[in-house]
């Protein structure tokens, strides 16, 4: 069958059809074969023709640089303005589908219904179907891995080693062990998706882990509950979850009660652990313990303490604290001595090679060995904090001093409104503090206004 083609003049009264495709075109009943031969004159790069059977349907074909386009469209008048909307592809159309449709929005227009705003609203109502139906599949690993990114710059390496410990997939190797890594507390919930939990899915998570693992369970659990109340507070997850009814009463009372550890150096334990840690192959690590015992500091302020924080010269450290951001406390002399002879390979005090922050992070692991070789019980980091406040009563130091050296939260309204301790007040107590644990541990403390230098043990 010969091609069908459409031919327009130039000129003459004739120019309007060219632009307009409901000018006077060729019609025909639509036939799959007939719709095939249909192409474009030479002088023109689009041509309509119209159905007979159905009078709003038509068929454009456009070629330009050897490329060919055909669409379904329908072409009526509305109230004397022209409506024109593509119907679709003829490769995905069958002809009678695109009749039944062409007619569906001609009876859409009879009704006074403008069919493009029904497009528009249907394309809208799917748009937010499929956003929804995206929303309901994200799981609890999707945002888990958004909410840390976006977190990790307001947190400390060891809160962020929190996160990561607690999510942690199991079976891979790890740095100082054959062993291989167990899985966190929250890795079973990893695929589970947000729109499936429930107050008896974590409840019942809750149960199976506790028996495991009970303390580590429950800060998992913390680090879950801030999680999920972030992604309540993102545009996009809005109204996806309710972390109010997530975490009812039936949840809260399935969390582990937090045990209150104890451990701490005892008067009598100070001389064999002194030994142990002052003996100990590593100076960086050696120092940074001595370092978190003498001053009662958190173990990530310790850590990243740097070079340009350390004033020798005034006896003074300057802390990045977690609570109020900043503080600073003395530099007793002992401790003047032990930061003053560390070589300086970095910004960081305490220096390690194999971290990629470039301090210790994680002493925990050679504390252990060193406590085991001291014969002593296990001391975690935090139990040397632990240590400096308990063993500072035994010189009788006000409260509130050791309060303000450690960084805690002034606990009444005296001290928060009242007490105003400069820091020569601070260092008189501390260096008394730091002179009777050296005394117990058999070590000579330096003269306060002494340069640091070498020490001996007291006979």
């Amino acid at each position: 069958m010969p091609g069908v083609s459409i031919e327009f003049p130039r000129t003459g009264p004739h120019v309007e059809r060219q632009q307009n495709p409901m000018s006077s075109v060729q019609r025909f009943r639509f036939t799959p074969s007939r719709l095939r031969s249909v192409s474009c004159p030479d002088d023109r790069d689009e041509v309509f023709v119209r159905d007979t059977d159905t009078s709003d349907l038509c068929f454009r074909v456009r070629e330009r640089n050897g490329a060919r386009v055909e669409r379904f469209m329908f072409l009526c008048r509305m109230k004397g303005k022209l409506v024109r909307i593509t119907i679709g592809d003829p490769e995905r159309w069958l002809l009678s589908e695109a009749r039944a449709e062409a007619r569906r929005l001609r009876a859409l227009v009879d009704r006074g219904i403008d069919p493009r705003l029904d497009k528009q609203e249907q394309q809208e109502a799917n748009e937010r179907k499929w956003a929804q139906m995206e929303r309901e599949r994200v799981t609890l690993a999707d945002v888990w891995s958004e909410y840390v990114d976006a977190r990790r710059g307001d947190w400390s390496d060891h809160h962020l080693e929190a996160h990561e410990k607690a999510m942690r997939e199991p079976g891979l190797k790890r740095q100082r062990s054959r062993k291989r890594t167990v899985a966190g507390p929250l890795w079973p919930l990893r695929d589970d998706r947000l729109a499936d939990l429930t107050p008896q899915r974590i409840a019942k998570w809750l149960g199976k882990e506790t028996k495991k693992r009970p303390t580590s369970t429950a800060q998992a659990y913390r680090l879950f509950r801030a999680c999920l109340v972030w992604v309540s507070e993102q545009p996009k997850y809005a109204g996806l979850i309710e972390p109010h009814a997530l975490f009812n009463k039936t949840v809260r009372r399935a969390v582990p009660s937090p045990r209150a550890k104890t451990d701490s150096l005892q008067r009598e334990q100070l001389r064999p652990w002194f030994e142990a840690v002052r003996s100990w192959s590593n100076p960086s690590l050696s120092a940074y313990l001595q370092a978190a015992l003498l001053t009662g500091a958190r173990r990530g302020e310790i850590a990243g303490l740097r070079w340009s924080d350390v004033d020798f010269k005034w006896r003074a450290l300057h802390l990045r604290d977690k609570v109020e951001g900043d503080r600073t406390i003395p530099l007793p002399p002992y401790l003047a001595h032990v930061l003053a002879s560390l070589p300086r390979k970095g910004p960081f005090v305490f220096h390690s090679a194999r971290s990629a922050s470039g301090h210790i992070t994680d002493p925990n692991h050679d504390h252990n060995k060193i406590t085991e070789a001291a014969g002593l019980p296990r001391i975690t980091i935090h139990g040397l904090r632990r240590s400096f406040g308990t063993l500072s009563e035994w010189v009788e130091c006000p409260v509130g001093v050791v309060a303000q050296i450690q960084g805690h939260k002034p606990s009444a309204l005296a001290e928060k409104h009242y007490r105003q301790r400069p820091l020569d007040l601070l260092r008189k107590w501390h260096v008394r503090i730091e002179g009777w644990i050296l005394e117990q541990a058999g070590i000579e403390q330096p003269p306060a206004d002494a340069e640091p230098g070498k020490l001996r043990l007291v006979e």
